[in-house]
Order: structure tokens, then C-alpha cells, then sequence
């Protein structure tokens, strides 16, 4: 028999007292000394769970997880904590002129003349920028106070707080000594934050210059300059401003990072998403430019969203990423197809070796080919990779499933214990490939769920609720369903692309949608044991629910769960009867009844249930 203990306090008489945890539309009871709510129900149903061994069934240890997806500038600009927008000013690409935004030029064309040209020592972006100054500190053309140069204002304004430091690192040539002033600023440039001078006497060759910046002040709306008053011509390339505090130092905005993180994800699917595809292959998410010194990553323009990334977060990082959330990670990978083009089957062999170097990279040996790149960027020993996935929503193009076999036969050859998903649906007849997901039964991945209907809006408590019925309707089908995980993950609130979305940030704030927080009532589903429950009700009733057993790492204890969703307009008098107990042997019966109710009506309001006699503890 299953043991359950209260998560707080005692009740009653009883050494062993046992805890249900009702959560979403219905109040929280004990299971000893409590009546029937009375609110006004004008219906009534019973939850009948039975939490014998005989009815429970283990669930899928990473049932709910996290998909992320460089969407609404969820990394660049979000996650990935780099402060420059275009730091290799590569963003208008390599027919000159070029646009720089969004860095802008301090001063007229009396003072600054600023271009791009294809001089930069870095063969992969060879945009560099070339600020011709044309004041000096001294003579008939005097510099204005502050001198001229480009100032650089981020994702939509630089989140600088005081006493913390940033590092800058950028890359410099010219002809003749410089004295370069760099600044951090409020967002007209009329208020310092901190500053620093660069001063070189030959940096003829390209030079790499690194500083620390000490925040004097506090603004969420900060911007970078770089500045002077020496007449002449300075080129600049990579300049990168990135706080010191990133989590473990690994390039990740702590408070986006901790809310994944409290999330507890069963895995991490990455790194999209339609930008896994491009509109275009030429704009696919390729992972080895996506890898190495930041410095010589490409970058690449997103064309399904329509933005510039710099590919800071890449390859790496994203393994990095599920490795420091303890997440089981799922490489989407491209196949060879776009939302517009395709590679032929016959033409394929290139992708597939791409993937399986990026396979290597992952879990080779430090001195393996690909393994040895990965130990150069700070981690010797092989990341876990288990599971792929050929493509994103690929199915049904003309290629995919004859690219789809070749990856498949290559990997499996390769890597036999890699789990290989296919794009497909095998609800309804059988797949005509296989797939490991598993390969003994059907079994699915609802990578992308989520509430966006018309009545959604930017993400409410309605579609919240819809998707907790959805995600209960999983628990009861894990069978099934293998994984779960919503989408789209962040949402930059100055470049929405998507509704809803789970997390909404600016540059020094961040808050979670009720999609966000329904997701918490689900943390303990992933490896949780799923008990038999029948809903009874004398009269229609929209209604759903799950019980669970699951176990507390704090404690080593179990605990039962029970979660309801009332998605319908109708007030219902709920009871709970839970059998199959272990009690202690002053109690005489296996079963306990738990009364409860709330109501949600027409008008999106919630009626307070009545108090009830002893206090209830909750997660």
C-alpha cells in the first residue's frame, strides 16, 4: 500500500495522516475533518480515485519539459544575456553600404563620416565598421565636448545596474595612436554610468581590447558608446558588452534562466521551431556556424521571424543549457527542407554528415574530431544526448521521408542508442517508417501546445485553464503521449511575433503568463506514479481530473495529488473519495472522503468558497 503524509502541521489523532492537494477551481480540504463547501452548487459530482498499487501506473519521467525557440527574441536579447545588438555589424550583410542599426553615429558630417567595408580579420564576417573622424581636440574644426563616435542602445535599451560589472570586449585597427572613450549611458547619452579610456599608441593590426565597466548608476534603458576627440580613421569589429553575474558564468540571463529553471523540465527541446527550417535553407539554423569563439560565429538572419541573430546562443550553449537545468536535451536538427525549398534525397549525404559531426560534438571523446572543438570551448567531458528529431513539421513535404530514411539508417548505424523522432502523426495509421519513440508501441510528443484563439489574448487565466484540462487529458494518456511542452517559451515584449506565450520580459523585468504558472502544478507529474479516477456526476458536468503519487526530494516521502479543472460555467459541489489508503490501526476503514468546491462563472470571475474549520497547506 502507498504511504501519504501531510506536507505541514498534524491533524486529528492519527500518527499517520495523509495529504490530497486539489489544485486550479476547487478549495484545498483535509482529508479528516471536512464537510461539504456550501456555495450555492447547483450541481454535484464525485471523484472516485483509487490509490491501491493495483490501479497506479508509473508516468514518463520526462512527460513535461520545455521547448525553447528563438522566436520574439527569446535568446538574442533575452535569454542570452549579451547586452550589443549587431555587435559585428554584420546585420545589413556584405553589399556596401551596409546598415549598421541599430547603432547610430554621435555627430554630424562635419565631425564623423561612419561606413562599413569587408576588412575584418574574421574570414566568416568580414563586415567592419570604419568611423572617420574628422574634428580634433585642437584646431579650426574642435570636437564637441564628449567627442563623436556610434553608440550602441541593445535589444531595446541595456538593463546597467549600479555596483555591478560588465565586461567589453571589442576589436580595433587604425593607422595612428587612439584614444577611445567608452561609456555607459542613459539612453540620450546625457548621464554616465561608467566609463573607461582606451588609450594605444600602434594598433596598426587588429587589436583586441578587453575592459571592465563598474555601474556608478541604475538604468534598464542604458546604452553603449564609443567616442573621441582624435582627428583620423578607427575601424571597429565584435564589440560585445556581457554582465559579469550570467549564470555559472555560462552566458545566461539569471532571472530568465531561474524561471525555467523553477520549472523543473523533464527536457529541453531546441533550437525551434520553424527557425530550425528558415523560410529559406540559406537562413536554416546551421549548428557549426553556430559554434567556436564567439568572435567567429557568422551570425545569420532569421527569415521566419524576421530578425538578426549573432548565434551567441548556439550549439554549445544550448547543450549547456539543459545540462545546467537537468534537462534531457532534444536536438531538432534541419533536414534539408525550408518552409520554400528542399534538397533532394539523392543530394542529402552532406546534411546527414552535418548531423552526425554535430552528433560527435555533443558526445565524442575530448580528442575525437568534433569532440575536441566541444573541449576547446571549456567542456572535455561528452554533454547526454539521447533523443533527435528529423526536422520540425516537415511531414508531408515531397522529401521528407525519403531524407528522413537516410538520417534515420545513419544514425541508427552510428549511434543505435539515440531515440529518433520522426515529424509524423501515428494516431490514426500506422507510420510508414520507423521511429524510435518508442519502437515497441506508438508513442507521442506533443512538442508545441498551447491556447491562441481569439478570447486568448497576450495569455489569461481562460486559456490557462484550457491547457491544465489539456495536460490532465496527457497525464491520463501517458501511455501515450512520451512528452509535453509548451510553445512559444518567451516573449520579448517589444517584439511580439506570437500569442500566447509562456514568459514575458523586458530588459530588467520578467513575469510568467497563467500558462507559466498552470505548468507549476504539473512539476511532479515527470516519473510520477498515475492512479485510476473516475469522475460521477448526477448532471452534465465539465469537469477533469487526475490523481497522482509523487514523491518529495525533500523529504523522500510520497504525497498524493489531485487536480481538477472546472472548465465549464456551472458552480459544482465536488467530492473526493480516495480508497486503498494504508492508515494506522486506530483507523478502521481504507477510504477517506475529501468535500470541496468553487465555482467559475460566465463572467470570468471566481466565487470564494466558504472557509473551511482547519488550515491546508500547499507546494
Amino acid at each position: 500500500m502507498w504511504k501519504y503524509r501531510m506536507l505541514s502541521g498534524k491533524m486529528g489523532s492519527s500518527n499517520a495522516p495523509c495529504n490530497v492537494l486539489l489544485v486550479f477551481l476547487i478549495a484545498f480540504c483535509t482529508l479528516y475533518r471536512c464537510s461539504a463547501v456550501e456555495i450555492g452548487a447547483n450541481q454535484t459530482a464525485w471523484l472516485f480515485v483509487n490509490a491501491s498499487e493495483a490501479s497506479a501506473r508509473k508516468m514518463p519521467k520526462h512527460l513535461f519539459g520545455l521547448f525553447f525557440e528563438e522566436i520574439n527574441h527569446a535568446g538574442s536579447g533575452g535569454l542570452w544575456a549579451e547586452l550589443v545588438s549587431n555587435r559585428g555589424f554584420e546585420s545589413g550583410g556584405q553589399i556596401l553600404p551596409s546598415s549598421i542599426t541599430p547603432w547610430s553615429t554621435l555627430g554630424d558630417e562635419s565631425s564623423i563620416n561612419v561606413s562599413t567595408d569587408l576588412s575584418s580579420s574574421f574570414e566568416r564576417n568580414k563586415v567592419a565598421l570604419r568611423m572617420e573622424i574628422l574634428c580634433d581636440s585642437k584646431g579650426t574644426n574642435i570636437c564637441p565636448a564628449g567627442g563623436v563616435g556610434i553608440y550602441n542602445p541593445g535589444f531595446w535599451g541595456m538593463n546597467i545596474e549600479q555596483g555591478k560589472t560588465y565586461k567589453l570586449v571589442f576589436y580595433i585597427r587604425s593607422l595612428k595612436p587612439i584614444n577611445v572613450f567608452v561609456s555607459l549611458t542613459d539612453s540620450h547619452g546625457s548621464q554616465a554610468l561608467s566609463t573607461v579610456s582606451i588609450i594605444a599608441d600602434d594598433v596598426s593590426k587588429w587589436t583586441k581590447v578587453e575592459a571592465l565597466l563598474e555601474a556608478k548608476g541604475t538604468n534598464p534603458s542604458s546604452r553603449l558608446q564609443l567616442t573621441s576627440t582624435k582627428k583620423g580613421v578607427i575601424w571597429l569589429d565584435q564589440v560585445s558588452l556581457m554582465p559579469l553575474d550570467t549564470y555559472k558564468g555560462h552566458g545566461f540571463r539569471n532571472d530568465l534562466f531561474k524561471m525555467l529553471a523553477d520549472l523543473k523540465p523533464g527536457f529541453l527541446r531546441f533550437p525551434g521551431g520553424c527557425f530550425v527550417e528558415g523560410d529559406w535553407l540559406r537562413n536554416a539554423f546551421r549548428w557549426k556556424d553556430t559554434i567556436g569563439p564567439w568572435e567567429e560565429r557568422p551570425g545569420h538572419f532569421g527569415d521566419v521571424w524576421n530578425y538578426w541573430t549573432d548565434d551567441g546562443l548556439g550549439h554549445f550553449e544550448f547543450l549547456q543549457l539543459a545540462e545546467d537545468l537537468g534537462a534531457e536535451p532534444i536536438w531538432v536538427f534541419n533536414n534539408g527542407i525550408s518552409h520554400n525549398d528542399e534538397v533532394d534525397s539523392s543530394n542529402i549525404l552532406p546534411f546527414v554528415q552535418e548531423i552526425l559531426d554535430g552528433i560527435e560534438f555533443a558526445r565524442g571523446d575530448p580528442d575525437s574530431t568534433w569532440g575536441s572543438v566541444r573541449a576547446a570551448m571549456g567542456h572535455p567531458e561528452p554533454f547526454v544526448l539521447r533523443y533527435v528529431a528529423v526536422g520540425n513539421e516537415d511531414c508531408g513535404k515531397p522529401n521528407y521521408l525519403g531524407n528522413y530514411l537516410k538520417f534515420y539508417g545513419a544514425i541508427r548505424n552510428a549511434y543505435p542508442d539515440i531515440k529518433i523522432i520522426s515529424n509524423c502523426d501515428g494516431s490514426s495509421l500506422p507510420l510508414d517508417h520507423p521511429a524510435d519513440f518508442p519502437a515497441t508501441k506508438l508513442q507521442a510528443f506533443v512538442s508545441e501546445y498551447a491556447v491562441h484563439g481569439d478570447n486568448s489574448g497576450a495569455g489569461t487565466l481562460l486559456g490557462a485553464l484550457a491547457e491544465a484540462s489539456f495536460l490532465i487529458g496527457l497525464e491520463r494518456n501517458s501511455d501515450v503521449v512520451e512528452m509535453a511542452s509548451y510553445a512559444p517559451l518567451f516573449l520579448n515584449v517589444n517584439d511580439r511575433k506570437w500569442v500566447a506565450d509562456a514568459i514575458v520580459f523586458n530588459s530588467s523585468q520578467v513575469f510568467g503568463t497563467p500558462s507559466y504558472w498552470m505548468q507549476h502544478f504539473f512539476i511532479e507529474s515527470n516519473g510520477a506514479i498515475l492512479l485510476d479516477s473516475t469522475l460521477q456526476a448526477n448532471s452534465s458536468t465539465s469537469l477533469i481530473a487526475s490523481a497522482i503519487i509523487w514523491q518529495n526530494l525533500d523529504d523522500s516521502k510520497d504525497y498524493l495529488r489531485v487536480k481538477i479543472v472546472n472548465f465549464g460555467s456551472n458552480t459544482v459541489n465536488l467530492k473526493i473519495s480516495v480508497i486503498g489508503l494504508e492508515l494506522n490501526p486506530r483507523q478502521s476503514s481504507g477510504s477517506r472522503t475529501v468535500l470541496a468546491s468553487k465555482s467559475y462563472n460566465d463572467e470570468n470571475s471566481f466565487q470564494e468558497p466558504k472557509k473551511v474549520n482547519k488550515p491546508f497547506s500547499t507546494l
